[in-house]
């Protein structure tokens, strides 16, 4: 394994905090992440109903304007219906931690927040977006939120058979 310095930073914490303190097994790790997986379905559940209910409202930040049911109805679908969906992934993920799908349900919806982060630094490419809030407050939120959810299904792997 190649040794680089956030290798050496991620053994620094490890060393800190413990041996095993991230280990699939234990206390510590399972509050931590039902902790980071309910804040996150938290956060999809009120994007979600705000698209449901306020579509418009929603999406004013970014300069789109909703100019008819056809507009509101997508809106409604990706940011509301994806958002709940996601929300209840992520709830049933927190509130069943030992659930052999799991880990399957958190990998899809971290792959869901980075897929959509690159697509933003894809966009800056061909255009950039503009002031930080709010294409890059949300492409932050998207990294991080996408960068827990994976750290949780990869630390909870299960290793090779000894």
């Amino acid at each position: 394994m190649t040794h680089t310095p956030a290798t050496h930073a991620l053994t620094d914490i490890g060393h800190t905090l413990g041996p095993n303190v991230l280990a699939a097994n234990t206390p510590a790790a399972s509050a931590l992440f039902t902790t980071a997986h309910t804040a996150l379905a938290l956060f999809f559940l009120g994007m979600g109903l705000y698209g449901l209910a306020a579509p418009a409202r929603l999406v004013r930040p970014f300069g789109i304007r909703l100019d008819g049911a056809a507009a509101r109805n997508e809106v409604r679908a990706v940011y509301g219906g994806f958002g709940v969906a996601m929300a209840v992934l992520l709830g049933w993920a927190a509130a069943d931690p030992a659930d052999a799908l799991r880990r399957g349900a958190v990998l899809a919806v971290a792959v869901a927040l980075l897929g959509m982060a690159g697509g933003r630094l894809a966009a800056r490419l061909a255009e950039p977006p503009g002031p930080w809030y709010p294409s890059w407050f949300y492409c932050g939120v998207e990294v991080c939120g996408g960068g827990v959810l994976l750290a949780t299904v990869m630390v909870t792997t299960p290793g090779p058979a000894t």
